[in-house]
């Protein structure tokens, strides 16, 4: 605050209680020791300073802001400025260096106001003088190393490093769909017996999961046996297409391999045929029961190999542009905290969830030790980067981002700072890239960025609003 504007409050205080008569003050504390030895006829005309205010003559605690006598009749004696003590904690303005030549004066608040003659602004405070070697010198910012000091900046040097930013995201374990085999019938069967009834069951190839009677199955086995019968004969009329017919109805009806070689070479006609698996694998679905009729093309087990299994990762938009096919990744479930498995990302998927505005990657996985179970939650850390090219990073606190620029100040020498507008690519560990704007190995400022941008900001305006006819 200005002198003059606490001697304004000092002076309204000490007048207030004089009138009131209720606070008491100490008096040699405002004014000079020598306060005692001026004398009434003291010459008032002798001094050319302008009269601050009248004390009592006796010392106590009354003041007046125009001439006045005290109950004896003795006159006020005059305060000048120079007989005013300086009040606690109001520095006085510092003493011009006289080695260095003076510019021009700033506003000492930072307002961008300057002036060629020392003037105070309007709550009394002096103009702060700029010396020459101290001033707006192009793009670069001059601040005091007792300023840097105190304000704990710090620097470190642009380097080169090949970035790597972890994508974290959650997924979930699902069956290898093109693992997924159905079981089904091509002809109008009855089941007569069923061998797998339960879902879950472990089933190997060649394994028979229940046993049908179909009435078109049993006609394709009659014509293959007059076929076979006509040919061991030698009975004319029918040719080999008609033994190759009949052995191909029967595969087109879906009969068991087995079977038909069995009906083939024992020349039998067996009223029901059992019904095998053809994949290894874990009934995930079962919709058969004992006694069913059967329809061509119904489903009644849908089984499912789980040698591999897949795990889709749900990741937000914002990290998708970092996930590439092939990546490795890094798959933690949350049944085995302490057994990561390593995967790779096989397929992003084209859509986005409206929901939660993420994108499904799958990652496929081995599992010929049967820990993967469907819909397990498993946490998913994609190592994005690790194959890029190095490039010049900078601490991401370096970074002054206003919205429309992107700022790094460069420390120079001398206390002095050069403000960069910036190009800024990927981030990770904590460093950003910077792809246009700052070189290898400049160091910027890391720490206490807001002083530099604001001695940048006032060190503008500053230069906006001095004219060069202005300076002295």
């Amino acid at each position: 605050m200005g002198k003059s504007v606490v001697r304004g409050l000092v002076i309204a205080t000490l007048l207030a209680g004089a009138a009131s008569l209720s606070v008491p003050f100490v008096v040699n504390r405002l004014l000079p020791a020598q306060a005692e030895t001026h004398a009434g006829s003291h010459d008032r005309g002798a001094r050319t300073q302008p009269i601050l205010y009248w004390r009592d003559p006796s010392g106590q605690p009354s003041w007046s802001a125009s001439p006045t006598q005290d109950a004896s009749g003795r006159p006020y004696l005059p305060v000048y400025e120079s007989d005013e003590p300086p009040l606690a904690g109001v520095p006085k303005p510092a003493a011009a260096d006289a080695s260095r030549k003076i510019l021009y004066y700033r506003n000492p608040m930072g307002l961008p106001d300057v002036s060629p003659t020392p003037k105070k602004d309007p709550m009394g405070m002096d103009y702060v003088p700029v010396y020459e070697g101290d001033e707006p010198s192009g793009k670069a910012i001059k601040v005091s190393l007792a300023k840097i000091q105190r304000s704990g900046v710090r620097t470190e040097p642009a380097s080169t490093r090949v970035l790597t930013r972890p994508v974290r995201s959650v997924g979930t374990v699902k069956y290898d769909e093109s693992r997924l085999s159905s079981v089904t019938v091509r002809s109008e069967s009855y089941v007569e017996d069923l061998f797998v009834n339960t879902t879950g069951a472990r089933v190997r190839v060649g394994q028979p999961l229940f046993r049908i009677y179909s009435r078109d199955i049993q006609l394709a086995q009659v014509d293959l046996n007059v076929a076979i019968s006509a040919q061991s004969r030698g009975v004319g009329g029918l040719s080999p297409q008609t033994f190759d017919g009949a052995m191909q109805k029967l595969r087109n009806l879906g009969v068991p391999e087995r079977h038909i070689e069995e009906v083939r070479t024992k020349a039998i006609n067996p009223r029901t045929v059992n019904w095998v698996s053809t994949v290894n694998g874990v009934v995930i679905e079962k919709k058969i029961v004992n006694g069913q009729r059967l329809m061509p093309g119904d489903e009644l087990y849908r089984i499912a190999d789980l040698s591999r299994m897949w795990v889709i990762a749900e990741v937000s938009e914002l990290d998708l542009p970092s996930i590439e096919e092939g990546m490795h990744a890094s798959v933690t479930l949350r049944a085995y905290p302490n057994d990561p498995l390593e995967g790779t990302v096989t397929f992003i998927y084209p859509d986005l969830r409206p929901e939660t505005r993420t994108a499904r990657v799958r990652i496929e996985l081995d599992n010929t030790d049967g820990r993967l179970r469907n819909d397990m939650y498993a946490d998913v850390v994609f190592h994005t980067g690790t194959d890029g090219a190095p490039a010049v990073t900078v601490p991401e606190s370096a970074v002054m981002d206003s919205g429309s620029r992107k700022v790094v100040f460069v420390s120079k020498e001398d206390g002095r700072f050069e403000p960069r507008d910036v190009k800024l690519g990927r981030k990770g560990q904590g460093y950003i890239e910077i792809l246009d704007g700052i070189a290898d190995g400049e160091a910027v400022v890391t720490t206490a960025t807001f002083l530099i941008d604001s001695e940048s900001n006032l060190n503008a305006a500053l230069k906006s609003f001095v004219a060069p006819e202005s300076a002295p």
